[in-house]
């Protein structure tokens, strides 16, 4: 559970990156809506969902979206995850000074996958993985970039509504 549900604001936080660049949430969102993962290398459903949130990236990620994954991982497991699950988007590292960052977001299991909207509003606030909250999060970037929506989940592929993290 998350004490960030749709409609409250999203707390600041200032994170590095794998490349060691620094990523404030506030300066993102002066360029446009953010999508942040937050997981953990063993979780299985992290592993299973990340895949998908590369689809989302690669369809709406760009000059005025940012896609961030968010490690509780040190910085080597890390990088070894996204290269073996495909992930191309900045991934940021809060492994540093007790989880301070998911801790600032009150966050008791992973993925746990938000929505920020350019004033800080968390507009989808979705926890393990949720289909229809992944759906939903493609339907915005569509609608907001005035792009046909792309579908996410490919015909023939087998992708249950929903896993708890």
């Amino acid at each position: 559970m998350t004490h960030i549900v749709t409609g409250n604001t999203a707390p600041g936080f200032s994170l590095k990156s794998l490349d060691n660049k620094e990523y404030s949430l506030r300066t993102l969102l002066e360029r446009g809506p953010v999508v942040a993962a937050f997981f953990k290398i063993s979780c299985p459903v992290c592993q299973f969902t990340f895949p998908f949130l590369e689809r989302l990236y690669k369809s709406y990620g760009g000059s005025d979206a940012t896609f961030l994954g968010i490690s509780q991982d040190d910085a080597r497991a890390t990088a070894k995850f996204a290269k073996e699950y495909g992930v191309t988007f900045p991934i940021l590292l809060d492994d540093e000074n007790g989880y301070a960052v998911s801790n600032a977001y009150g966050l008791t299991s992973v993925p746990t996958i938000l929505l920020i909207d350019t004033d800080g509003t968390v507009r989808v606030s979705s926890m393990g993985f949720d289909k229809k909250d992944l759906e939903t999060i493609a339907a915005y970037f569509a609608e907001r970039n005035k792009f046909s929506l792309t579908p996410l989940f490919l015909a023939g592929e087998v992708v249950p509504a929903n896993k708890p993290g």
